[in-house]
């Protein structure tokens, strides 16, 4: 069985992983394209959308080393979009076109059922309604002995660290502060449920910090 992780997460040094008021427009919130800086610049984002060029070096090779090995992503719902409450159709399909960079099942955490949504590439994303412990099995059931990806947003990474489903958790600390928004670690005790600091490296755009739960 692989792991359960979070990896190249984006949070500001103040802990905010999301800017207030996401909109369509802002889907890190109202000044938060400041946290994925660090990614948006390597060549693996780049290549991921079909574009040439983009940095190598260290936040590369951290961008390039969490997409592999995953079997199974899950998301939360505003991870997936904006649109909030019930879905007034089936029109949205992700931020991400029609060929999603996740090539795999991808199961979304919401309070309303939907259909499931295939995509090019090999994705399909599967509606899950009763909450992070049956997306989790869902995922198990499919990813084999690959790794299963909790890509966030906060609220659903908070969720699985509470529940010590996370084996491991790589964020990438932005070096900009944002004063408001989602935190990451806001009444969390990390150390209580089991989590310590396991590697640390820094680039010029990001300072790369791994936690992972004690056996």
């Amino acid at each position: 069985m692989g792991k359960v992780r979070t990896s190249a997460f984006s949070v500001s040094i103040d802990g905010f992983g999301a800017a207030p008021r996401q909109s369509l427009e802002n889907p890190f919130g109202e000044g938060g394209m400041v946290l994925p800086g660090w990614f948006l610049q390597t060549r693996t984002f780049r290549q991921t959308f079909g574009q040439d060029g983009g940095s190598t070096g260290l936040d590369d090779e951290i961008a390039r080393k969490s997409m592999e090995n995953i079997g199974a992503w899950i998301l939360g719902r505003n991870m997936f979009g904006p649109i909030r409450g019930p879905w007034p159709d089936d029109a949205w399909k992700g931020w991400w076109g029609p060929n999603p960079p996740y090539h795999t099942p991808t199961y979304v955490l919401t309070h309303h059922a939907r259909p499931d949504l295939v995509m090019e590439g090999g994705t399909t994303f599967h509606f899950v309604t009763d909450g992070i412990h049956a997306a989790l099995e869902r995922a198990r059931a499919v990813a084999g002995d690959k790794d299963i990806r909790v890509g966030g947003g906060v609220s659903l990474v908070r969720q699985f660290l509470e529940a010590r489903l996370l084996d491991e958790v790589q964020l990438a600390l932005s070096p900009v502060l944002l004063g408001a928004g989602e935190n990451l670690f806001a009444g969390l005790d990390l150390p209580a449920l089991g989590y310590a600091v396991v590697s640390q490296v820094a680039s010029p755009n990001a300072t790369h910090v791994t936690f992972a739960r004690k056996s």
